[in-house]
């Protein structure tokens, strides 16, 4: 019976509008997984695919890190967005984020690297929600026409 090393793994979760995106990233060969299918199969357009890469690519670990995705929620490019964060979040968690104690004995490489991607605006969440819809009204905002008499 062979034994396997264990993997660590680093866990990240990334938001955007409806969509939610649990990320796991673990040392390998640049291999991504979205909800047990390729990126390239998953996402059809290229700009969502750039979001899923932009982070990786940003700290030059495409071709270093596996990256298994489940997401679930909203549309194609929501899900892309929430991915994008949960893949920074998970790659701060990689590297560490200096604190107060690690402060001194942190390089710089890896504090650059988390002020990278916060720059980039990958670790920030975009808050943007679609408007609900007002009773008495045909939507969030248009209104029946008004009639004075």
């Amino acid at each position: 019976m062979a034994t396997t090393a264990k993997k660590t793994a680093y866990l990240g979760t990334g938001r955007r509008k409806t969509a939610v995106a649990r990320v796991r990233l673990s040392e390998g060969t640049g291999q991504i997984q979205i909800n047990g299918r390729s990126v390239e199969e998953y996402f059809t357009e290229y700009k969502d695919r750039a979001a899923v890469y932009n982070p990786l690519e940003l700290i030059d670990l495409r071709n270093r890190v596996d990256v298994s995705v489940r997401v679930l929620g909203g549309g194609y490019t929501g899900q892309a967005g929430a991915i994008c964060q949960g893949i920074a979040r998970a790659l701060k968690e990689m590297f560490g984020l200096p604190t107060l104690a690690a402060e001194a004995e942190a390089d710089e490489a890896t504090a650059s690297m988390s002020k990278k991607l916060r720059d980039s605006g990958y670790l920030t969440r975009d808050s943007r929600m679609k408007e609900r819809k007002k009773y008495g009204r045909k939507g969030a905002r248009k209104s029946f026409q008004f009639s004075k008499r």
